[in-house]
């Protein structure tokens, strides 16, 4: 049975026929095969983030996806830095499989599918809307930056905190961020004391933010996070 429906898969087609101009590959991370039953006891979207990745690449031929099983491909977990028990989890490739460091830890559901389709536009054209400014200071980082935004599929303010902190990976190979869904990783979400969406954990908290807040404030904050580690 589809996942999505008629309506939705010609949206997307028309969509992707419309933006992407390059290749993107869609890595999925995601267990065993003979660890699905079990492992589906505890998340149900694993026995459906496959096919609706699936679904998702056959809306246009430049799109492309690879599943990648921890029982058969754990030196690609190490290489994208994608731990074994972080499943479902995405990685978005572009053009000679350039990884810009955008990570879904989870399923894009709800809200944040529209993420994920912007994300692959974003890709595939290899550039951000960020001003001048953002990307200037972002070429300037010296030191590592992880970004995760915590979030919920109902949240409507959530895809904007996680396309900020997407776009600045993609301008600075030193920044890595991860959507991560609270929902799905509830143990990483009480680590980090997520009573509310979106909040942004930036390099393990030191810093933190809380809110869809505008651009200038992400900056402002991945600058002093560099800033505290040097």
């Amino acid at each position: 049975m589809a996942i999505l429906n008629q309506k939705d898969r010609q949206f997307i087609q028309d969509f992707f026929a419309k933006e992407l101009t390059g290749p993107v590959k869609i890595l999925l991370f995601t267990t065993g095969q003979s660890e699905e039953a079990s492992e589906g006891q505890k998340n149900p979207y694993l026995s459906q983030i496959v096919e609706l990745m699936e679904e998702v690449v056959t809306a246009s031929d430049k799109l492309s996806l690879q599943v990648v099983r921890r029982d058969q491909d754990p030196e690609l977990f190490a290489q994208y830095d994608v731990p074994l028990l972080a499943v479902p989890a995405l990685a978005l490739l572009g053009a000679g499989d350039k990884d810009y460091g955008i990570r879904f830890w989870g399923t894009p559901a709800g809200y944040e599918f529209r993420t994920l389709m912007d994300d692959i536009v974003d890709v595939s054209r290899g550039r951000t809307k960020l001003s001048e400014e953002t990307r200037r200071k972002l070429a300037e980082l010296k030191t590592p930056i992880r970004m995760q935004v915590f979030v919920t599929p109902t949240c409507p303010y959530c895809p904007k905190a996680v396309r900020t902190a997407h776009q600045f990976a993609m301008e600075s190979p030193l920044v890595r961020a991860e959507m991560v869904e609270a929902q799905e990783f509830p143990d990483l979400a009480n680590q980090y004391q997520v009573y509310g969406v979106p909040k942004t954990v930036i390099n393990d908290g030191v810093q933190e933010l809380e809110g869809a807040l505008p651009e200038e404030a992400f900056l402002e904050a991945v600058v002093a996070a560099a800033g505290a580690a040097v």
